[in-house]
Order: C-alpha cells, then sequence, then structure tokens
C-alpha cells in the first residue's frame, strides 16, 4: 500500500529541516562549539590567500585549485586539510569561500548524528557552496555512507517510515563543495578519503611565520609591541597561531596592568612566566609528562596508559594535544615499548640524561 502523500509530505518536512540560512554560517552552528566564533579571533582571521602566512605548499594547490575552476566556471573539488589543531583549517575554508565567491556552511562531524541531520544541510546548499565539516573523521559511519553517493553524484537516498512501508527516496542536491578538516586522518575510511580530489596537510609553523603573525595581529588589535616582544611570543606558540593569538591577549592584559601597554621582551617574559609558558612553548602539563618520565620512570619507557594515571590526564588528550608537539621538537619519542624521554627533554626541565 503507498505512503499516504500527507504522511510522506510530513516525514519529508521534519526530515530535512528546511530551513534558511544566512551566507557565512550553517543552521546547526548554535549546537557547535566554534574556535573562530569570538569575536577578535573572527578580524584576526586572514581573508584572502596573499593575508595567510605560511603553509606555501598547501596555499599553492590552493591558488591552482581555484584559478582553473574559475576559468571553467565550475565548483572547486572535494579538499581534504590534515593537521593539529588551530594551524589555520577553518580560515582556508573562509578563504575558499571568498576565492570562489560562494557562501560557506560550518559545522562538525560529532553533530551530524544521523542521515537527515546531513539531508538537511546538503538540501539547504546552493550551487557552488562550500559545505565545511572540522573534525570529519567523527562522523558516524553509517552517515559517512551517505556522503559518498552526495560527493561523486551529488544526490542522496533517504529512507522513510519502517517495515512493509519503508521507502527510499532519492534527492537531489546541488553540486558543491565538501572541505574536510581533521586532526586525525588516520581515522577516516579509506573509501571516504579517496573522494577528495586533493588531500593536503599543515604543519607547525617555524618562529619567522609566527612572528608575522604576531606582528599582523597586533596592527589590527591596535597593540603597541617591539620586536623583541613579538620574537618571545612567537618562540613560546608552540608553532601554531591560534595559540599566538590566545597569548596575545593575554600579554597585552599584563602590559596595561604592569606597564605601560607596550609588548616587550620583558613584559612578555614576565606574563607567560605567570601563565608557565617556558622558552620552549612547554606548559605546566608538558613538563610536567618529561618530569614523570624522567623520574618516575627513569627516561622511559613507559606505556600511554600508565603515563596518562601518572599525570592525571586522559589519554587521548596526551596523545592529540601534548605529544604532537613534544615528539616533532624532540623532547619526547616513541618506542614499541612505550613513551621515551630524549636529552633534550631531559635538558628541558633541568635534569641531566
Amino acid at each position: 500500500m503507498p505512503l499516504p502523500l500527507s504522511r510522506f509530505l510530513s516525514v519529508i518536512a521534519i526530515t530535512l529541516k528546511m530551513t534558511d540560512t544566512p551566507k557565512g554560517t550553517d543552521y546547526m552552528a548554535s549546537a557547535l562549539e566554534n574556535p573562530m566564533g569570538s569575536h577578535t579571533e573572527s578580524i584576526l582571521r586572514p581573508p584572502s590567500f596573499d593575508d595567510f602566512t605560511g603553509q606555501e605548499k598547501t596555499i599553492e594547490r590552493l591558488r591552482i585549485m581555484t584559478g582553473a575552476a574559475k576559468k571553467r566556471g565550475e565548483p572547486l573539488n572535494h579538499i581534504l586539510i590534515s593537521g593539529p589543531p588551530g594551524l589555520g583549517k577553518t580560515s582556508l575554508s573562509f578563504i575558499l569561500g571568498a576565492e570562489m565567491d560562494c557562501k560557506v556552511r560550518i559545522t562538525s562531524g560529532p553533530v551530524i548524528e544521523k542521515a537527515g541531520d546531513l539531508a538537511g544541510m546538503l538540501t539547504n546548499l546552493e550551487e557552488g557552496d562550500i559545505l565545511f565539516i572540522d573534525e570529519i573523521h567523527r562522523i558516524p559511519k553509517t552517515v559517512e555512507e551517505y556522503l559518498y553517493s552526495a560527493m561523486e553524484d551529488y544526490r542522496i537516498d533517504i529512507m522513510i517510515d519502517q517495515g512493509p512501508n519503508a521507502r527510499s527516496v532519492r534527492l537531489n542536491i546541488p553540486r558543491f563543495t565538501l572541505v574536510g578538516a581533521t586532526t586525525r586522518s588516520g581515522l577516516l575510511t579509506a573509501p571516504l578519503r579517496s573522494r577528495f580530489t586533493l588531500q593536503t596537510r599543515l604543519d607547525y609553523y617555524k618562529a619567522k611565520d609566527l612572528l608575522t603573525i604576531v606582528k599582523r595581529s597586533c596592527r589590527i588589535l591596535n597593540v603597541p609591541l617591539d620586536d623583541a616582544g613579538g620574537i618571545e611570543i612567537a618562540k613560546r606558540s608552540r608553532g601554531t597561531p591560534r595559540i599566538s593569538n590566545n597569548l596575545i591577549s593575554f600579554v597585552r592584559d599584563y602590559a596595561e596592568e604592569k606597564g605601560d601597554g607596550v609588548i616587550t621582551k620583558p613584559i612578555a617574559e614576565k606574563a607567560l612566566e605567570l601563565l608557565e609558558i617556558d622558552r620552549f612553548g612547554l606548559d605546566e602539563m608538558d613538563k610536567r609528562i618529561l618530569r614523570a618520565i624522567a623520574t618516575t620512570y627513569k627516561g622511559g619507557p613507559v606505556g600511554l596508559s600508565t603515563l596518562a594515571i601518572a599525570v592525571g590526564e586522559a589519554t587521548d588528550t596526551l596523545e592529540e594535544v601534548h605529544e604532537p608537539y613534544l615528539i616533532q621538537n624532540g623532547f619526547l619519542h616513541r618506542t614499541p615499548q612505550g613513551r621515551a624521554i630524549t636529552d633534550e627533554g631531559f635538558r628541558a626541565i633541568g635534569l641531566k640524561g
């Protein structure tokens, strides 16, 4: 027996959540914790490729893709951007939107809990729009499968009702660009990864690039800064622009309260010492990890779960937040038996290896 029209329409209306959205936003934005959402961070976001510092290889690839797409009058192909948090994945999505003169819809993998959520977003897109999905590796696998046909054939098949009355409804969607961002590209499934035309990675920034970012941010915020003060902030930013901007905010407050408002080297040093961030960019938890391995476990190796208990932190936090910086900068290394501290790590905490 066919599904009654009234019931069919009500199911579709509920499933798709057909709501209008303004340019550059996502209808689910209120449910997101958007790290770029504050006013300060929004005005510091680079508006174009020319304003984006560092990541030269990625920028060159994206320039070529956007230039060619505009010449052909076509939307961009799908793009996957991986790398640690705070390096500019969200900023690049907005730059792509500006270059292509299209809307950018932002959401996050954990927010898309069921196929109806995905269908609602896709059917609200217009031709050429960019859908930016942060932490795309956290999309449920049952929902991820709907993305395959959406990315390749620009259609999505939704099952409505259950049992004998179950129906499959095919929805055609406009040709769009999916920009996926992930901090853990290894967790992406092979079928999803293969559907991205460009896969590019963002790496930690060099000190000279961070100094350029610090100067630009201070200029936009009208914060007086001398070169030595900027270098001090850049050195302690763990290679991450988001951390640089966060440090600028606190150091500015410190300069206004304890100084004459100018960020100098002595002011920056005292402010960052108050935050317990040393000259290597190590915070208190980083040093606690190194001390635990060096003293409690005689330099290692020690297993991740054991180390997490010793420092009172979750294993995921150690692995995703602290370890990448410690390993890439030579303070820590992994062995088949666990984590071990290096000679550089011993020196960073004032001990001999």
